[in-house]
């Protein structure tokens, strides 16, 4: 009887298991997937158009104020969002938070006509609110909804396609601006095709499942949690400020977006021509994609205990990051805000080559840096609920050191 039993259990469940189709639409890895669409349509083409200097403007004040004002709501909106996240669900979330990028593209479109730069800064500041809850919900469903011991693979999964969303973005004011190598904005097509594409993100997020629908393939649920209300969520979140680990990370989430004003404004900017900035990004992002697969690979499969992956990983990031500012500094050092250098372009030879491999290294580190944080945050729970809350503390500290660069 005793066989008979362990029989029966065996076949139930068997029958409890989801069926084995690599792309089932309730898997954590269509999921990611399909959160990392989302991702390579909005704030993927927002990077290419930050990353093009200046916003693609000539002049980089409507820019880069726009930027403070995105920073600074997208500081406390981020750590709002996991909350707000938890209370609606990922679809509602996702939506409204996707469509606060198609207005901060089409206000550059604006300012190309009329500049205007309080339209140009309102949509920043309404961006950095949709940024903040994008980024939680996304966090979540990258941290939670995969296997506990892939986490690190899903991260690169989901950062590839992500930055995919660069790369495109990259090529669009260089394809449509090849023609134009002296100083000038990008033309209005170019943030039109940002829209478009951002538009297409906003509409797929209406395919991404709550996590109590997604089943991973060995049958488990990535959560039961139900929706929270309001009161749980402003305790819990009140709570992150007290919690030690989240603290620890305090540091490592300033300094991951503090860099972005710099390379993009002062050294693509500054250094290089239009077409040129935009191909640099094609570039920069890409090497985000092999970034975040190399260090994907070493948080999970480089040593059999996960404290010994995570401690060699810390290193690798370590000794890149150093290795890689101390070039940024080398470079820095032959130029200043009044002796700025002339416009380099991508047929420049060996002048163009030096500063271009900075250029690549940076977004190499960047995907790295960041998908090594989003493991150890990862580390730290499995539900939804709580890694929501933990990736939107992460986001709202990395923002306000945005803001403040």
């Amino acid at each position: 009887m005793g066989f008979e039993a362990a029989d029966d259990s065996d076949k139930e469940k068997a029958q409890n298991l989801p069926p084995n189709s690599l792309f089932r639409y309730n898997s954590p890895l269509v999921q990611v997937g399909l959160i990392g669409l989302v991702c390579f349509c909005c704030p993927g083409m927002f990077n290419a158009l930050s990353g093009m200097g200046g916003g693609g403007q000539v002049d980089p004040t409507a820019s880069n104020n726009a930027s403070s004002a995105l920073y600074t709501t997208f500081a406390i909106f981020g750590i709002l969002g996991g909350g707000i996240y938890n209370i609606l669900g990922p679809r509602l979330t996702l939506l409204s938070a996707c469509s606060t990028y198609i207005l901060y593209a089409g206000s550059f479109l604006y300012y190309n006509h009329y500049k205007h730069q309080a339209f140009a800064i309102t949509a920043g500041a309404v961006l950095g609110v949709g940024a903040g809850l994008l980024w939680a919900g996304q966090g979540a469903i990258m941290t939670s909804y995969p296997p506990p011991n892939r986490k690190g693979t899903y991260i690169s999964i989901f950062w590839s396609i992500f930055n995919m969303g660069g790369v495109i973005g990259g090529l669009i004011p260089f394809v449509l601006n090849y023609n134009r190598t002296e100083a000038a904005s990008v033309n209005d097509a170019t943030y039109i095709g940002f829209m478009v594409f951002m538009s297409i993100g906003t509409f797929l997020t209406l395919a991404i499942l709550p996590p109590s629908k997604v089943v991973r393939d060995d049958g488990t649920k990535c959560t039961n949690i139900q929706y929270s209300n309001v009161t749980t969520e402003a305790i819990e979140i009140g709570k992150l400020f007290l919690n030690w680990k989240m603290l620890l990370i305090v540091p490592a989430a300033w300094s991951s977006n503090f860099f972005y004003t710099y390379q993009f404004n002062n050294v693509n900017g500054v250094m290089f021509n239009l077409r040129t900035r935009g191909l640099n990004n094609v570039f920069y992002w890409g090497a985000q994609m092999a970034g975040s697969i190399g260090i994907g690979y070493i948080m999970d499969f480089s040593f059999k205990s996960r404290r010994t992956r995570g401690f060699f990983g810390i290193i690798v990031v370590a000794v890149l990051s150093s290795a890689i500012w101390a070039g940024g500094l080398a470079n820095q050092l032959g130029y200043s805000r009044g002796n700025k250098p002339e416009k380099l372009d991508f047929k420049g030879g060996s002048d163009y080559a030096g500063p271009f491999v900075l250029y690549f290294s940076f977004g190499l580190l960047d995907a790295m840096y960041q998908s090594l944080v989003y493991w150890v945050i990862g580390a730290l729970a499995n539900d939804s609920e709580t890694l929501s809350r933990y990736v939107g503390f992460y986001k709202g500290v990395q923002s306000a050191g945005g803001a403040v660069a």
